[in-house]
């Protein structure tokens, strides 16, 4: 890997981890998501270590609990997602694609509660967190649709400045 891809994975993972205390006083509203999928457009393969890094950044903050396990899994989805449908240009697809992972977001992240507690203690984690999940869901929508064209116009600019 080129130095230059090392500073750019760098500076990406900080950023999502910026744009995640940034917006930390907003229960379920992030940017993290939109950026993911930015990344994941643009960026390829790169991505997915921009991810362990900001995941890795997070564990450090915020300690290493299950949720942490959560976000190896959860975000690498949202970039095997993004890759699928990488050829897609309509605005209105990807704000449905992050309105769906938002509100799945507490379906994905239940999954360790499930094979630890079992069935009762999955759909008891998950049940709880609907209400966010559906502010997620909202917010990510909105987000993408103000959001991705000029993000990434502006990253694609960056990132091809070699």
């Amino acid at each position: 890997m080129r130095i230059k891809d090392m500073a750019e994975i760098s500076l990406l993972s900080t950023l999502l981890l910026i744009l995640q205390i940034a917006l930390n006083f907003l229960p379920n509203i992030e940017l993290v998501t939109l950026s993911i999928m930015l990344y994941s457009l643009l960026l390829g393969k790169k991505t997915l270590y921009i991810i362990y890094i900001f995941a890795a950044l997070e564990g450090i903050i915020y300690g290493f609990g299950i949720w942490w396990f959560m976000y190896l899994y959860v975000w690498t989805l949202l970039y095997f997602g993004v890759r699928f449908f990488r050829n897609n240009k309509n605005i209105i697809v990807w704000a449905l694609m992050a309105s769906f992972f938002g509100l799945s977001f507490g379906a994905l992240c239940s999954i360790p509660y499930f094979l630890i507690g079992g069935i009762e203690t999955g759909i008891t984690w998950w049940i709880a967190g609907v209400p966010h999940d559906i502010v997620h869901g909202i917010s990510n929508f909105i987000m993408v649709l103000v959001l991705f064209k000029p993000m990434f116009q502006i990253l694609q600019k960056q990132i091809n400045l070699n």
